[in-house]
């Protein structure tokens, strides 16, 4: 009964690292693919910051106005 039951912990344990390894290798991949997408495009990138400085002052004007309303 004993033995059985530390044999479930182990396999337990072992899924728990197998899924840790499992999210490591994932969240290296996506940062690789995303340094990789911010080389590739870097110049739309570049693009979309600058067209979204209009949209940022928009907003920032918005929030300071609904502040200084108060």
């Amino acid at each position: 009964m004993a033995e059985e039951v530390k044999q479930e912990e182990k396999k337990e344990e072992a899924k728990k690292i197998m899924s840790t390894i499992f999210k490591v290798i994932l969240g290296i991949a996506f940062l690789a693919l995303g340094a990789l997408a911010i080389l590739r495009w870097w110049v739309l990138l570049l693009n979309l910051g600058k067209g979204s400085i209009g949209l940022f002052l928009i907003l920032a004007g918005i929030i300071t106005l609904a502040i200084a309303k108060e």
